[in-house]
């Protein structure tokens, strides 16, 4: 027998038209080159995303075709977001922090036709425009400097627009977005969105035991929108009608928690080592800011320090770890406690330190070498993943179709462990594990807690080379005062690590530096570490 439900598409159109309809006047502020806020509104963003897909359609965009953005965090992005795939387009966010060599790879292999791009980040796209395949450029405008030749007004293209605009039709499975990984396991891959996959996910990840937004609340989207598809915050914000606070290129802590008291914002999200800058901050300058009571916040993009968890805590920001990939649109999996959860305060915070409980509609296993897929808590395995919105395939890259199981799971690339209750561990990277005279050693675990010593800022854990043991791990650490003697902290921390950690998995060696490489999107950078280690004399 046959349901009897309509089969209406999941398509973006459906949540654009819910944002201008609903929430009109329900604000989207941005912050500006000068530091000044625009201030716009879900009913300017629904309008102009209109009128830039009509713009695009008069400009010659075809279904499928790929428009390129090169933008900071701003409403003009936001509507970019909405307004390509209400053309029928794909909206390809470009990395601009990526090298010129890397940018003009990804956006050929994307075959980006257009390109819209921040007036401020012109000198990146000089560096690579002659390699480009755009046919044209549009310019965002914040400043009055007259446009390089051949490159047009953003707004004239929005002007172009019709008000007899009507959407044209789209299958819910075709793209909507497009996302590239970060290459930090080889060559950038690109992930296309389907529409279908970006309704669902806004779904799962607006639900209050996942990010939790509402149309209450007033969310700094911390999240660069040229990445990971900014965590899925743009589509479940418009979908749920909650005011966006986007922070354009001020990224730093003080910048931040100006917003954050200023629009009195009671959600954001961001990678962990922002986290760990407000709350330096808020911890040296007690009172200066206002931080709304109940303010909530996300931890992705790497694994959350328990000890970062227990400031936060004191300060009043209730932070919530989560874990995800490019490949899965990109919110797998986030951590909060069952009612059913009874636990001491250690065993709690190091259940809300883990990657957590899957999102709906997303299934989680892990793997052994042998093929078993376990499910005691303490087998450690490669996890896989599927559901609605993780990916299926890369594009226009079959080589690495082996990321994908023959029963159709996808192969993440982590080291996990799932328990009883579901809660997914993530132990490492395949490629950061350590392998020690035949033991695997876990980095994640280690940097976890040496992050928990005050005398720690940040602490990177690789493996190096070793004539016995094959690897050793080497711990590289950003001391939190700088004056502290080496040889006293070095002591310090292996007494530290010894209290949790076998003898022959502590680092045999600790080596200061004064920052630790990061990737463009602000995680450790270890393939640095690793090749400037690389010659270790043990």
């Amino acid at each position: 027998m046959r349901g009897t439900m309509m089969t209406s598409p999941l398509t973006l159109f459906s949540i654009l038209e819910r944002a201008g309809r609903y929430f009109p006047a329900v604000e989207v502020a941005s912050r500006r080159p000068d530091r000044s806020l625009h201030r716009s509104n879900w009913g300017e963003v629904y309008r102009r995303s209109r009128a830039l897909a009509a713009g695009l359609l008069a400009a010659g965009l075809r279904r499928g075709d790929r428009v390129a953005t090169l933008c900071w965090n701003h409403s003009a992005h936001v509507e970019a977001y909405f307004g390509v795939p209400a053309a029928g387009g794909v909206v390809h966010t470009l990395n601009l922090r990526l090298s010129a060599d890397e940018l003009t790879l990804i956006c050929r292999h994307a075959g980006d036709r257009f390109l819209i791009v921040d007036d401020i980040l012109l000198p990146v796209l000089e560096k690579f425009r002659e390699c480009a395949p755009f046919e044209r450029v549009w310019v965002v405008r914040t400043c009055t400097e007259p446009l390089p030749p051949g490159w047009h007004d953003f707004e004239e293209l929005l002007a172009r627009g019709s008000d007899g605009f009507h959407y044209p039709h789209v299958d819910e499975n075709d793209a909507a977005a497009m996302c590239y990984t970060s290459g930090t396991t080889g060559q950038p891959k690109g992930v296309a969105y389907s529409h279908r996959a970006l309704v669902l996910h806004s779904l799962a990840i607006s639900l209050a035991d996942g990010f939790g937004l509402c149309q209450r609340d007033s969310s700094l989207v911390i999240v660069p929108m040229f990445h990971a598809n900014c965590w899925g915050l743009p589509q479940s914000a418009a979908l749920v009608g909650t005011k966006m606070v986007l922070p354009g290129p001020y990224l730093d802590p003080q910048s931040l928690l100006e917003l954050i008291d200023g629009e009195q914002c009671t959600y954001a999200a961001g990678v962990p080592t922002i986290w760990m800058g407000i709350a330096e901050l808020l911890e040296k300058h007690p009172g200066r800011w206002s931080i709304p009571k109940g303010f909530r916040a996300t931890s992705g993009g790497a694994a959350t320090p328990e000890s970062l968890l227990r400031r936060c805590d004191v300060l009043g920001i209730e932070l919530r770890s989560s874990w995800g990939m490019t490949e899965m649109t990109p919110a797998g999996t986030t951590s909060f406690l069952k009612s059913t959860l009874s636990l001491p305060e250690a065993e709690r915070m190091r259940v809300r330190s883990m990657a957590g409980l899957p999102f709906p509609l997303v299934e989680t296993r892990v793997v052994t070498p042998l093929g078993e897929a376990p499910w005691d808590g303490k087998t450690t395995g490669e996890l896989q993943v599927r559901g609605p919105f993780v990916a299926a395939s890369y594009y226009n890259f079959p080589e690495a179709d082996d990321r994908w199981t023959e029963d159709g799971w996808f192969r993440t690339g982590d080291v996990a462990a799932i328990d009883s209750e579901g809660y997914v561990r993530i132990a490492d990277r395949t490629k950061d594990v350590i392998k020690s005279g035949g033991e695997w050693i876990s980095s994640v675990a280690l940097e976890n807690a040496l992050m928990g010593h005050p005398g720690v800022k940040e602490a990177a854990v690789i493996g190096v080379p070793h004539p016995k043991w094959l690897e050793r791990p080497l711990a590289v650490i950003v001391k939190a005062v700088e004056g502290d003697d080496d040889a006293a902290l070095r002591r310090e921390l292996t007494d530290h690590l010894a209290a949790r950690f076998a003898k022959w998995q502590l680092p045999d060696a600790f080596v200061f530096v004064e920052a630790i490489p990061r990737t463009s999107v602000g995680k450790f950078q270890k393939i640095r570490l690793r090749e400037q280690f690389k010659d270790w004399k043990w």
